[in-house]
């Protein structure tokens, strides 16, 4: 069984809990820790055994509880090297690092997690598909577009969490400065509505069981 909960989405921040029977892991931490645990426990879920943190690019909103918790916790951090040379001054102190390059897979108590590179504006910008015992549950989010890269990594999960940001034309029609408009709709900016569901479309078979957007 693998099973997960979205504890945070958002510009205030993002925490995905992915869980087996055999571990527990986090997908980047920008709540507080109060927040964090606070909301795990009205989910059902526990910190106790907390296994890992796997941070997908160094932006605030994704890193900004990362070392607090693992200071407190004593969680290994893991990270590309670009995202650990980035990293707001906030963060603090992270006791322990792993850096790996994108496309690599980490083991963690059972779970294989499966990196791959995403196009955003951050320094080296990955999601994950998460493995065990058969079951796959893929992470895209803040992603400009979807390449083949991503279509490839992401076939065959059995859960999506996939970002769905804004309709293009209310971005258009909105109050944003036409530079932060062209900064959400570049090509490494964030997926429009009409694209996540390209993608999604591209990704749907029999197995396909759960889809969250976010963010």
């Amino acid at each position: 069984m693998l099973r997960f909960c979205l504890l945070g989405s958002g510009s205030s921040g993002n925490a995905i809990l992915v869980a087996s029977p055999a571990a527990t892991i986090l997908i980047d931490n920008g709540l507080s820790y109060r927040q964090l645990t606070l909301r795990a426990a009205a989910a059902g879920e526990r910190l106790d055994d907390l296994a890992a943190v796997f941070v997908t690019h160094e932006h605030g909103d994704h890193v900004n509880g990362v070392g607090i918790l693992a200071r407190k916790r004593g969680v290994p951090v893991y990270m590309t090297e670009g995202s650990r040379h980035n990293l707001p001054r906030t963060t603090g102190k992270i006791p322990t690092i792993h850096c790996f390059a994108a496309g690599s897979a980490v083991a963690i108590g059972g779970l294989s997690v499966q990196s791959f590179g995403v196009a955003h504006d951050a320094a080296d910008p990955v999601s994950y598909v998460v493995s065990h015992d058969g079951a796959k549950l893929g992470v895209a989010a803040d992603l400009g577009h979807a390449s083949n890269v991503v279509r490839t990594r992401l076939a065959g999960c059995h859960g999506l969490i996939l970002e769905s940001n804004y309709c293009p034309d209310m971005l258009r029609q909105g109050p944003y400065p036409h530079s932060i408009q062209q900064r959400i709709r570049g090509r490494h900016g964030h997926l429009s509505n009409r694209d996540a569901c390209s993608l999604l479309a591209a990704l749907s078979h029999p197995g396909l069981e759960h889809v969250v957007l976010v963010h």
